[in-house]
């Protein structure tokens, strides 16, 4: 299939299932404009994420980076009204930025923003048994093993573990790999094809996004 009816066929699903609304659009509009890193995820991927976290019944998750908040408002718009996300973020002004949008999607009482590093948070987590129902990884890539870690330890059985940019822009399949971050994706990526607590593939949306179900 060519690129051009690549490009349309995402249009054609983006359009048909994942419009975005007045929030996202300016969100995206504003994370440009104040020169923050535009890596968040598409709309398709946000609505992809949208359905899986349906399909099981999702109430309670965490996001591991959350920069300005937009995958967050796409994944907290499929939870139940009684539905949580925490999103985990290091810098305190990325945070208040987030803050802002969430506030104007009307999600402020559904997404917490806490401000740390994240193998610090979901240390505390741990020792407070806390249990999610999905894990989104997308924050730095060479912590994306440490992040699997504490995700199998906070999973419950059925439960999701997303993982972004599996893919690396394509760097996933360079020999050697051509910088740390694409070295530590490739063994995450290792860790989840062989790991028997896991059912996992990577869907080539996007960037990339890991799949796996805990057993």
């Amino acid at each position: 299939m060519s690129d051009e009816r690549d490009v349309l066929l995402n249009g054609y699903v983006r359009r048909l299932f994942a419009p975005e609304d007045e929030v996202l659009e300016e969100l995206r509009y504003e994370i440009a404009r104040q020169d923050l890193p535009e890596i968040y995820i598409s709309p398709e991927q946000g609505r992809l994420m949208q359905v899986l976290l349906a399909v099981i019944g999702a109430r309670h998750v965490l996001e591991l980076g959350t920069l300005g908040g937009y995958s967050a408002i796409w994944m907290a718009r499929a939870l139940p009204p009684d539905g949580r996300l925490l999103t985990v973020e290091l810098q305190e002004p990325r945070a208040e930025f987030a803050r802002g949008f969430i506030r104007r999607a009307g999600l402020e009482d559904v997404i917490e923003v806490r401000v740390g590093p994240a193998l610090d948070v979901v240390r505390e987590l741990r020792d407070r048994n806390e249990v999610f129902d999905a894990v989104f990884i997308d924050a730095d890539k060479e912590g994306y093993g440490a992040y699997l870690d504490a995700a199998l330890d906070l999973v419950r059985s059925g439960g999701l573990i997303l993982g972004d940019n599996a893919f690396q822009h394509g760097a996933i399949v360079d020999d050697p790999p051509p910088s740390p971050a694409v070295r530590a994706m490739q063994a995450f990526n290792e860790r989840l094809a062989s790991d028997d607590r896991l059912v996992s593939t990577i869907l080539p949306i996007r960037d990339g996004l890991s799949i796996s179900v805990v057993r």
